[in-house]
């Protein structure tokens, strides 16, 4: 977006894998090495219990449905995804776990066609088949001309960040993070000689300044800087106060945007100091249509944010969110009714913050807290 400003879509996990990779053209192996399934086809079949049949094999666009729509009429630029699964034909399942995600390689068209700049890896699945498979996802990533960051074969390449050029000759810094908490098993850790993920075992003022010290060394003027963290639990509102330490920590040393994931519904959103805090963007994409236990927090309403930010200064100018629904493992317009429902219940956890529903459908921040609260 021009006029001094930039425009970010950012979302929660996308996960091509398991179910998603088996109504796609190439779909991999389907054995699973879960407690009750041991078929990654049984989430097709239990998909099409509530939502009715999938017409497999999808094209590779079927899994973004509206998304895509959506992107190409906002034309963001830049696009950050957290690619939550490992790329692989691997059949090596990571030990001490229970669920394991994975895509084929030849399925990749269903992530190119969204056109991410940046894919984070940082993630609790990104080596559910051990460093084979993670050494296969970066090689098939970059054959298909996307960086990824927050993985690598070394401590140095996970932690490194992404740089993406915008107009008016600045760039996009995006580092990520994933930690313990989320899942990420302290093994995960890349270390100087050892591929893996950039780890957090702990979420600390320590840990925030460390990062801090990895901004001021890479960011130059004219730089944006965005925080991509894979953090806390799958389900449930309350965000800890660790959690919201660590954000305001990373804004107040020069963070301007923070992009927390990894639970399955969206979570609080506060802008501090006029940079934004993503507390959870909720699923994107997945497989998880029909799978009960945990209704009342809509996980089949995702939202694509649209966050745009001043160039100059990296102050928050404007947030919208578009609601979509998951049904068929295809992303389409939420209904009315559940926009207002998303709206009504961002609002109650994310105050002062609050947003409006605009006529189009879109959820719009419309009241903030003044710079520096």
């Amino acid at each position: 977006m021009g006029g001094g400003a930039v425009t970010l879509f950012l979302c929660g996990d996308v996960m091509l894998g398991r179910g998603v990779d088996q109504i796609l053209a190439h779909p991999g192996e389907p054995e699973l090495r879960e407690e009750y399934v041991g078929d990654a086809r049984s989430y097709v079949r239990l998909a099409e219990s509530v939502n009715g049949p999938i017409p497999a094999p999808v094209a590779p666009s079927w899994p973004w449905g509206e998304a895509l729509r959506l992107l190409e009429q906002a034309a963001p630029d830049v696009r950050i995804v957290n690619l939550e699964t490992s790329v692989t034909r691997s059949g090596t399942f990571a030990p001490d776990k229970l669920i394991h995600y994975r895509m084929h390689p030849a399925n990749l068209p269903a992530l190119t066609v969204a056109a991410p700049d940046v894919c984070v890896l940082a993630n609790n699945h990104v080596l559910d088949f051990g460093r084979e498979g993670l050494a296969e996802t970066l090689d098939a990533l970059g054959h298909a001309g996307l960086r990824a960051v927050g993985a690598g074969g070394s401590a140095e390449e996970a932690y490194a960040p992404v740089a993406v050029p915008v107009p008016g000759g600045g760039r996009v810094l995006v580092f990520a993070l994933g930690t313990c908490s989320s899942g990420v098993p302290p093994g995960w850790a890349a270390t100087s000689g050892r591929s893996g993920v950039a780890c957090l075992p702990e979420v600390s003022s320590a840990a925030a300044d460390e990062v801090v010290r990895r901004v001021r060394k890479e960011k130059r003027a004219g730089d944006l800087v965005v925080v991509s963290v894979h953090w806390g639990s799958n389900w449930g509102y309350r965000v800890p106060r660790e959690h919201v330490r660590f954000a305001r920590a990373l804004v107040d040393g020069g963070v301007d945007v923070v992009h927390g994931h990894s639970s399955h519904h969206p979570r609080r959103i506060e802008v501090h100091r006029d940079r934004l805090i993503l507390y959870g963007c909720g699923d994107f994409i997945d497989d998880y249509e029909g799978i009960g236990g945990w209704e009342e927090y809509r996980d089949d309403l995702r939202i694509a944010y649209l966050v745009t930010v001043a160039a100059d200064t990296g102050r928050l100018t404007g947030l919208r969110m578009v609601p979509l629904q998951a049904r068929r493992m295809r992303l389409e317009p939420a209904s009315d009714a559940d926009r207002g429902w998303l709206r009504a219940t961002l609002n109650g956890i994310s105050a002062p913050v609050h947003m409006t529903l605009d006529p189009d459908g879109t959820l719009t921040l419309t009241h903030q807290p003044l710079a520096g609260s």
